[in-house]
């Protein structure tokens, strides 16, 4: 299996020199080709980084921190905050900008460090900036758990220039870095990658030398199993690839065809690519492929199970569905959304804290993200389906809708109208309003629709849920209002 996953790991123009700090393992090694994929993948320079192109126009920051030590000029930014979602390339950029000129890199991880050895980084980087001109690139892995006294131990290095600091998060900056910091670093925010993105980076695993070297071929469908599962996640997308790789090749031997030199047919020809099919890809995963597309008929199907589900309050019906899109790689946000309109259209006020539920699992969803965006959504769903139900509100501005379209609704009454220009009073604006605050209960006996609908009933409540109390309570209102 060696020629199959390891050929080529890491040949490059200068094949047989020593492999430079970007290219080793976090144990300081030079990369091995039996090194993980994603890790032989890791691109070189910016041109080879898989999306985030917002943040890589010519002249950006990043790339000027990555050009060298003194491109970004004296009051270029010396440091940055990544804020963005797991395999999103934060770790891929932090090992570009060490490939600069005069650079050494040292990682840390906010899980393990302490105070200690941030001030030992910063001593050493001072060593090697006075006597050696070495620009020490600090990467700070989940920066979000460092407590403030760590990462104030950062700030004399980051102020002095000591070191660069490239600190990731997957939690806003805003509220788990402190102020001191932020105000000395660039904050950029990586956004998740594209089906696009993920696809063009496993089909450039399949070929590239440093990855599987052309030994494998995936069928279409392998690719988009692998596509949909990654969740927009690199790392992710690459380690699938690989176990999908390995099991494809475990079948060819099994069933006889390969010979027992890897990379080689019996007859001595090179031998032929392996193909990556997608009970691979579930054998590998332990996944089965969700037969769901998402620019397709079963985008909408699902969607309209799912929604059709909570309707009919069968919870286990909607959280399958949910589910479902989930596992599909369907967009969280457009879920949400759909919850939102659900709340509205189906539960309305026979439980208005349904749409608070909804539009709180949606604003929630997009902060934190997935997979733990699935249990958001989970509660958002259950709440929903099991949920008195009422489309009043729903049906009612149809109504009145259907009314506007038909021309009715002609004219506002005089009373009604704006009274604050000059001139208004000349034209009756405003003349005979009763103010609602002075009446009894504070409900006025007026008109308030126009002439043409006076006593069109829109909004007729269910006895469901909290409308059991609306009802007799408009009832009393429409009376009071309409002086019956």
């Amino acid at each position: 299996m060696e020629d199959l996953f390891g050929a080529g790991a890491d040949s490059d123009d200068d094949a047989g020199s020593q492999a430079s700090d970007s290219d080793r393992s976090d144990t300081g090694r030079p990369a091995s080709p039996r090194s993980p994929l994603a890790v032989r993948m890791r691109p070189r320079t910016l041109d080879d980084v898989v999306g985030q192109q917002h943040l890589l126009g010519q002249g950006s920051p990043l790339r000027q921190l990555a050009a060298g030590a003194n491109a970004a000029g004296p009051a270029g930014p010396s440091s940055v905050i990544l804020w963005g979602p797991p395999g999103t390339g934060k770790t891929t950029l932090a090992h570009v900008i060490a490939r600069g000129p005069g650079r050494k890199f040292v990682e840390l991880s906010a899980i393990t460090a302490g105070v200690k050895d941030v001030r030992l980084v910063m001593e050493n980087a001072l060593t090697a900036r006075d006597l050696y001109r070495t620009t020490t690139v600090l990467f700070l892995d989940e920066i979000h758990r460092f407590n403030k006294a760590q990462q104030d131990a950062l700030l004399p290095g980051v102020e002095n220039r000591w070191v660069v600091l490239v600190a990731a998060t997957t939690e806003n900056p805003s509220f788990s870095v402190v102020s001191p910091l932020l105000s000395r670093s660039l904050l950029l925010t990586l956004k998740p990658l594209t089906d696009a993105d993920i696809e063009g980076l496993l089909q450039r695993a399949v070929a590239d030398a440093r990855g599987l070297a052309g030994g494998v071929e995936l069928t279409p469908d392998a690719l988009q199993h692998l596509v949909r599962l990654s969740g927009g996640d690199a790392r992710r997308a690459l380690t699938a690839l690989e176990a999908a790789a390995g099991v494809a090749y475990g079948d060819r031997n099994h069933d006889g065809d390969a010979s027992e030199e890897p990379g080689l047919a019996g007859d001595g020809a090179p031998e032929a690519p392996v193909v990556v099919e997608l009970r691979h890809t579930e054998r590998a995963l332990d996944v089965a492929a969700v037969r769901y597309d998402r620019a397709g008929d079963q985008h909408y199907d699902v969607a309209s199970a799912f929604i059709k589900s909570i309707r009919g309050s069968d919870v286990d019906a909607a959280l399958h569905y949910l589910a479902r899109m989930l596992e599909a790689g369907e967009d969280p946000r457009f879920v949400a959304r759909r919850i939102v309109i659900s709340a509205a259209e189906d539960i309305g006020m026979a439980d208005p804290t349904a749409l608070q539920t909804a539009v709180a699992a949606a604003q929630a969803v997009q902060l934190i993200g997935m997979p733990e965006g699935r249990i958001i959504l989970a509660e958002a769903v259950v709440h929903l389906a099991t949920a008195p139900k009422s489309n009043a509100a729903y049906m009612g501005i149809n109504k009145a809708i259907a009314d506007v379209r038909a021309g009715m609704g002609t004219g506002i009454p005089a009373h009604l109208r704006d009274a604050h220009y000059q001139g208004a009073k000349g034209l009756g604006h405003g003349q005979g309003y009763k103010y609602a605050h002075d009446a009894p209960h504070g409900v006025a006996t007026q008109q308030y629709a126009p002439d043409d609908l006076v006593g069109r009933d829109y909004y007729e409540p269910t006895g469901n849920g909290s409308e059991r109390d609306i009802a007799p309570r408009l009832e009393r209102l429409r009376r009071i209002i309409r002086g019956k």
